[in-house]
């Protein structure tokens, strides 16, 4: 299986915000310099990457089919699938994942939230049930969970890690301000918020 860097993974829907972008405004072809110019990387990097993904190689001149490229970039994301996914911590940030609009148009789909607070267990939030977090082992597969979204405070991250990973979760999007550990048929990605604000504070000062 062909093997596809951190770096690589995040330009790829970069580029395709960029080709459908293009797309919308009637563009057919787009080429790497012109690509480079938008987004900043070097056209050698662009053309790499386009040929990891694409059987199909850009013309002299005319450079790459958008259509073509769209179709190719959420074919290989998994965006034209569906991956059900729920949140655990359904507080500020939890419910703005709840409500934002455009994970469908990346193939997720937030089925239902989980949480402690008494408050919000039977509520719905953005036509989403939220159930006690003590019942995932029984929803999560009932829901068609995949995915589980850990948006807690850093001090609950690994508990609730550990009763995602216990009720069959295959993938842990993890947006709490630490560390925490799966087993290795898990697969964890951690979002990264002061990592995000390292890099603008420090181009700012550039």
């Amino acid at each position: 299986m062909k093997k596809y860097s951190k770096n690589q993974l995040e330009r790829y829907p970069i580029y395709l915000k960029y080709f459908k972008e293009l797309e919308a405004q009637g563009k057919e072809t787009i080429s790497s310099p012109k690509i480079a110019k938008v987004l900043g990387y070097s056209e050698e990097q662009i053309r790499k990457d386009l040929q990891a993904v694409s059987a199909v190689p850009g013309r002299p001149k005319k450079g790459r089919n958008i259509a073509k490229l769209v179709d190719t970039l959420e074919t290989f994301l998994g965006y034209k699938g569906e991956m059900k996914a729920v949140i655990i911590g359904c507080g500020h940030l939890g419910q703005a994942l709840l409500h934002y609009p455009n994970f469908a148009d990346m193939g997720l789909a937030i089925v239902a939230g989980f949480d402690v607070d008494s408050s919000l267990i039977g509520k719905e939030i953005d036509g989403k049930a939220i159930y006690h977090l003590n019942d995932i082992k029984t929803k999560l597969a009932e829901l068609g969970g995949e995915i589980v979204i850990v948006t807690v405070p850093a001090g609950h991250a690994q508990e609730a890690v550990d009763k995602a990973v216990e009720a069959g979760a295959k993938g842990i999007w993890n947006f709490a301000p630490t560390h925490v550990t799966v087993p290795n048929n898990v697969v964890i990605e951690n979002f990264n918020f002061s990592s995000s604000l390292a890099v603008l504070m420090h181009n700012l000062k550039e």
